[in-house]
């Protein structure tokens, strides 16, 4: 979109947990912008400085969304765009260590709105879960105005406490809100690791000719959706009028069998070590999620343009690129 250029060109844009897989995706991007100044602001719990483009119009901020000093200074010119990326990641983490899930993704995600509405910023995109707000017994594929309250994990409840707050500050001081939903996003800058998505720590352990372990029995479904595909819709959301208070699904509105996925990755890889099944998570309730882009199409324009093969493919190209800084970091 040449609108991307007119909105972000010279711009102060803020993104917590810029250091992450689609945080720096993201900041790629804007590079392209020309933006004034990108602040990210990540503690590198779960993202690498390695990640970071090396541009000196990037600030890079160590820290916690928890903390005010590094907060005050992430906001201190008074940003125009704030993509609130930084969260507790992973439901299984989230169930292993609820009182820093809870801390992080609703306390962190308050002090970022406070300090978003008391600096008047144009824009607050809050990444969400589509994976999450959603119930296992909503009608597939889930509709924006299918989210529950009965949840699985802790993360999937702080996901959605970060949309009510973001609607609260919408609704009371009028901060220019809109929250994403994100549906089992993949691609380059994912770091394996004992937390992390089920795509690169397969990757990594087909790498190293061991046996994929599926929790369930492989007929189980997602909709896998590549990073770049994620990063346009947030773009999108960040500069459409119509955004503004509404929550969006970025997916691709189809499901992928886990089975299929890892025999896909095996075969990019070389490995005939197999799979190994395992019983499912007692806390993974979803055996198939899709998730509508019918409104993200309709008022976003947002399109995904990589099929999940083409993805795969670029996971792997990522992987034999970088496999000394992986293998060095990924933490099982």
């Amino acid at each position: 979109m040449e609108r991307f250029h007119t909105e972000f060109a010279d711009a102060t844009i803020i993104v917590t947990g810029g250091a992450g897989a689609i945080g720096s995706n993201l900041v790629d991007r804007l590079c392209e912008y020309d933006a004034g100044e990108i602040v990210i602001l990540d503690d590198f719990s779960s993202g690498y400085r390695w990640l970071v483009p090396e541009e000196e119009d990037i600030t890079l901020i160590k820290g916690s969304v928890l903390n005010d000093e590094k907060l005050k200074r992430a906001f201190k010119k008074g940003p125009d765009f704030v993509f609130h990326l930084a969260a507790h990641f992973a439901n299984k983490n989230s169930v292993d260590h609820p009182e820093t899930d809870l801390n992080v993704n609703g306390m962190g995600t308050l002090k970022v709105l406070q300090y978003a509405q008391l600096t008047d910023v144009k824009r607050f995109v809050y990444a969400s879960s589509g994976c999450g707000v959603y119930g296992g017994d909503a009608e597939i594929p889930y509709e924006e105005s299918d989210i529950t309250i009965r949840h699985d994990t802790p993360y999937q409840v702080t996901k959605q406490l970060g949309e009510m707050y973001t609607y609260y500050f919408h609704q009371l001081y009028n901060l220019p809100i809109a929250n994403a939903r994100f549906f089992n996003s993949f691609g380059p800058g994912e770091v394996p690791g004992k937390y992390r998505n089920v795509i690169p720590n397969f990757f990594y352990w087909a790498n190293q000719g061991r046996e994929l372990p599926i929790t369930g029995d492989g007929t189980e479904t997602r909709d896998w959706t590549y990073v770049g595909d994620i990063v346009n819709g947030l773009l999108r959301m960040g500069v459409i009028e119509e955004a503004i208070g509404e929550p969006f699904n970025l997916a691709t509105g189809s499901d992928t069998q886990v089975i299929e996925m890892a025999e896909k990755i095996n075969e990019r890889v070389g490995s005939s070590a197999g799979i190994d099944y395992q019983a499912r998570r007692e806390w993974d309730n979803k055996a198939k999620i899709v998730g509508s882009i019918e409104k993200s199409q309709r008022v976003l324009g947002y399109e995904p343009k990589t099929s999940f093969e083409e993805g795969l493919d670029k996971v792997h190209d990522w992987f034999e690129d970088n496999w000394e800084q992986i293998n060095a970091r990924a933490e099982f």
